[in-house]
């Protein structure tokens, strides 16, 4: 179904009917206290919504607006993707060819690919999940600083093996660009494509930079929010330091439809599903280059995710309907990628459940005993990015908890006897009990999905 640009009355009306009741989704969102942030909705060439919800600086109360400029983290990858097809498009490189040819003394990178770089099939390890990674957020590195922090460390696999998130992969991107164009990754970025297409309110990020409408980024503490933790720019680089607005993203998104940036080669490249993320008995979702593909309400969708201290986003596409979803949030557990679901399905007359503000209520702590173990998720298909999800739940002084494997312990608080939620994101615990009252089974909600953990031991 493909709206017509040139809408008659009754399409109006539906129209502002449907904006309508985004904004009355959206205001809720805000008054539980889990989102904030600016959010935009384009459908048929027709932008249905674009508007700010609760505050882009907490300490002056300046609200936030459809031009707030937020990090948007991993969303940059698609650019980094992108400038790398158009300089192949300029002949100064060729994604089949190793690393080794743009950077000769990288470790392994003779048997290492642009393409797979592009793919997250490299091997190379994820320095953002290093166990001094936290301890090295506020240090300033320069781009060969950082690709030694993890060149030197063993594969994770032999390159092409499985897909597995590296950011490490689009560092050396990042270096592969400035070394064949010659160019700073911000001025490449800036000439070929935030410049052509107009993008003045999007850019490299730089705290020292005095930035206008640039939003500060918050973590939540359940009733209330704290400034994010400090960190410098030069860390994410190529893989996540671009900030942006839900305006100029829709500018980027018209113009995946035209060669005003990249021909169709390089379009068709970027949105051909290059490899298997996860294939199991209800979900297929391939990675293309800088971008995820999936479907939903069986409508393909090509998405990204983005997160980095005190903020989150969410950019999905759905090419056959021309709807684009752009939620950008400067409070880091903000359910974007649900917020964007739920959009969608607003669109496509899908069911969808306003989120509301969950109280808990008081339960004899004895029945948290019956809870008490670990549980485990166990894929019934083949997911190549899952290796170990664990989650362990205990209790202490009447209270109870629940950690997955190498996080931290976190709260849950009960609104029944089963049903539990967290406080500081909207996610939900339901724990599936025999007629004895002991759990064999945890459903944990998320983003509008259940994963199902089976107790084990």
């Amino acid at each position: 179904m493909v709206k017509p640009k040139n809408l008659s009355e009754s399409d109006t009306l539906n129209m502002n009917y449907l904006t309508k009741e985004m904004e009355v989704y959206l205001q809720a969102h805000l008054e539980t206290g889990y989102f904030i942030g600016s959010v935009l909705v384009a459908y048929g060439g027709e932008i249905l919504l674009s508007k700010g919800y609760g505050m882009a600086n907490l300490e002056h109360s300046i609200p936030n607006a459809p031009l707030t400029k937020f990090r948007i983290g991993s969303v940059t990858k698609q650019f980094t993707a992108a400038a790398i097809l158009k300089l192949q498009e300029q002949n100064l490189l060729d994604v089949n060819n190793s690393v080794a040819t743009y950077i000769p003394d990288y470790p392994n990178g003779g048997k290492i690919t642009i393409h797979q770089l592009l793919t997250h099939t490299s091997g190379i390890p994820n320095y953002t999940n290093f166990d001094d990674f936290e301890s090295k957020k506020t240090i300033k590195m320069e781009l060969d600083e950082l690709i030694a922090y993890f060149s030197h460390h063993p594969l994770d696999f032999q390159p092409g093996e499985v897909f597995k998130y590296s950011n490490s992969g689009y560092v050396v991107l990042t270096k592969i660009i400035e070394t064949v164009s010659n160019k700073s990754y911000a001025d490449y970025l800036q000439e070929y494509i935030f410049t052509p297409l107009g993008m003045i309110d999007s850019g490299y990020d730089r705290y020292e930079t005095i930035l206008q409408n640039r939003a500060s980024g918050y973590v939540s503490m359940g009733e209330e929010y704290k400034n994010a933790q400090l960190i410098d720019m030069s860390l994410p680089s190529g893989a996540g330091a671009l900030y942006s607005t839900v305006e100029d993203l829709y500018k980027w998104d018209c113009s995946l439809n035209t060669d005003i940036v990249l021909n169709k080669l390089s379009r068709d490249a970027m949105f051909s599903p290059q490899i298997k993320v996860i294939e199991d008995d209800n979900e297929q979702v391939h990675y293309g280059y800088g971008w995820l593909l999936d479907t939903i309400y069986d409508r393909h969708r090509i998405s990204h995710n983005g997160g980095i201290d005190g903020f989150s986003s969410h950019f999905s596409r759905f090419p056959n309907e021309q709807i684009t979803i752009v939620v950008l949030s400067n409070l880091v557990t903000s359910p974007v990628e649900k917020i964007g679901r739920d959009l969608t399905a607003i669109i496509l007359g899908e069911s969808y459940e306003l989120p509301k503000k969950r109280e808990a209520i008081n339960l004899d702590p004895a029945i948290y005993e019956n809870y008490v173990g670990q549980y485990k998720f166990e894929p019934s298909g083949s997911q190549s990015e899952v290796n170990d999800i664990t989650l362990t739940v205990t209790t202490e002084s009447q209270r109870i908890f629940i950690q997955w494997v190498g996080g931290p312990v976190i709260e849950i608080f009960p609104e029944s006897p089963t049903k539990f939620f967290r406080k500081i994101v909207d996610a939900q615990l339901t724990f599936v009990t025999d007629n004895q009252g002991k759990a064999s089974q945890l459903i944990f909600h998320q983003n509008g999905r259940d994963m199902i953990l089976n107790k084990i031991g």
